[in-house]
């Protein structure tokens, strides 16, 4: 175990971060009236253990090799998911351990799923914990996919290199200056949209979560009815662009700061990205008022606001778009699977890995026509060797299959198709509610069978985690010396 010591010694510093992000719940409980023990004794049991791992493995090599770094990875998301469970378990809303985990892996990952019935009348330490687990997720996963997914070769995350091979072009010396950075720009755009948020007219507390929860993209809300509850358009719109600046690769930001000003215009999965969202507003439109003939009930406002949530897997709604009639259920269906740029805090398949195996399939249909023809794939001017175009087709290809898997569990514990498929959907993309009366827009994750919890929630971490730096740890090969 002297190998791992290095990753301990990592899970503790997380664990007291984690255990000293308590006290603001605290703070909370005593500014509204509200307190009792359940903060303490999570965060003294949460830095207790963050302790003993830090002081029981300090003295490593503070270096992490490959393998080191797929466990820390691992190890650090899981860890945290448990012990931020601790606050739900030990409140006043009587949680089972499988809820507790449920609402904070669901947290954690940035999914937006709950299984809390009444969120109007939920204490406010409990809502802010929620908003807090997702804020931390989402600058983790954003620190992660830019600074060690990218060296771990996970699903092409390469593609988030900060550097290439000529020196002249790196972006900045070290990767501690790079999540610095990432930290800052984070930090920076949450306060901000508190600020908008407060502006037009939300009340302090809930401009604070919502602001952490949209910069995430996780969609955990205080109300039961999500964004729809301020019935705000300048509240609505604000949301909107915050979602969009956090689905954004961070990577762009620290360009743009580097000096590369037009980033924002060349990006390809950035203009990509901004495609979609047009052409869905446009179609479910056309759908809406052509076809269904029901626009006046629905409005540009609403479909516009439940398309970009959706697709970046936010999962605030302003409306039950489950009315609206098959064809956008199917479509939205299809948005939570694409998801949104790869090095933002959103989830999905990726924008990019879509975009490249486009090219790898008109690249085979060229071969077809011109045997003798060579082709070669760029994207973003950079040639797509052969190693990244396989991590990419095996990225998708798994994907799926674990969607069908999770959606098969699902119905052997009972739950319809709608519910099934839509539940292992949002699950693996991070999206937040379902389709359906039980899970959908209206609805909650309560009345699941514990064992459909389970297999959710695992489904939310593989989606997380890019799939494979999870299921790297399932084979025997990764354990041998």
């Amino acid at each position: 175990m002297s190998n791992y010591k290095t990753v301990f010694f990592t899970l503790g510093i997380l664990q007291m971060i984690l255990g000293i992000s308590m006290i603001f719940p605290i703070i909370t409980q005593i500014i509204f009236k509200e307190f009792d023990s359940s903060f303490v004794s999570s965060a003294m049991i949460t830095i207790t253990f963050g302790v003993l791992f830090f002081l029981s493995n300090l003295e490593n090599d503070k270096k992490i090799n490959l393998k080191h770094a797929f466990l820390l990875t691992s190890l650090s998301w899981i860890s945290v998911a448990v012990f931020g469970s601790l606050p739900f378990l030990f409140s006043d809303l009587n949680l089972s351990i499988t809820d507790s985990i449920f609402e904070s892996m669901s947290g954690i990952t940035t999914t937006g799923s709950t299984i809390i019935t009444d969120l109007n009348s939920t204490p406010k330490a409990i809502l802010f914990w929620r908003a807090i687990l997702q804020w931390l997720g989402g600058i983790g996963i954003i620190v992660m996919a830019i600074t060690l997914m990218p060296t771990m070769n996970v699903g092409g995350m390469q593609l988030l290199k900060v550097s290439s091979s000529d020196s002249s072009e790196k972006i900045l010396p070290k990767t501690k200056e790079i999540a610095f950075r990432l930290i800052i720009i984070y930090i920076s755009l949450t306060f901000l949209c508190a600020l908008f948020y407060k502006i037009f007219g939300m009340k302090f507390f809930d401009s604070l979560t919502h602001s952490m929860t949209t910069i995430a993209t996780g969609g955990f809300s205080n109300y039961n009815d999500s964004i729809g509850h301020f019935n705000n358009f300048k509240i609505e719109m604000t949301s909107i662009i915050f979602i969009i600046l956090g689905s954004i690769p961070f990577i762009a930001y620290i360009k743009y700061l580097s000096g590369k000003k037009n980033i924002f215009m060349t990006d390809n999965q950035i203009k990509s990205f901004f495609k979609i969202i047009f052409f869905s507003i446009l179609i479910l439109f056309l759908y809406l008022t052509i076809i269904n003939k029901n626009f006046s009930e629905i409005g540009i406002r609403s479909i516009s606001f439940n398309v970009i949530s959706i697709l970046t897997g936010t999962g605030y709604v302003t409306q039950n778009f489950d009315s609206w009639g098959n064809f956008p259920l199917i479509y939205f269906l299809i948005l939570m699977f694409i998801g949104g740029c790869a090095g933002s805090t959103t989830c999905g398949i990726k924008i990019f890995r879509v975009q490249i195996l486009y090219l790898f399939i008109k690249n085979q249909l060229k071969k077809i026509i011109y045997p003798r023809g060579v082709f070669i794939i760029k994207y973003d001017g950079n040639e797509v060797n052969d190693k990244f175009m396989s991590s990419i087709i095996s990225f998708i290809y798994l994907y799926i299959i674990i969607f069908f898997v999770i959606a098969a569990l699902l119905s052997l514990s009972g739950l319809d198709f709608t519910t099934s498929i839509s539940g292992a959907a949002t699950s693996i993309s991070n999206v937040g509610p379902g389709l359906g009366e039980l899970i959908g827009p209206n609805g909650n994750f309560s009345q699941l069978p514990n064992f459909s919890k389970w297999v959710l929630s695992f489904g939310m971490i593989l989606g997380r985690l890019e799939l494979f730096a999870i299921l790297v740890l399932l084979l025997p090969s990764f354990w041998q010396k």
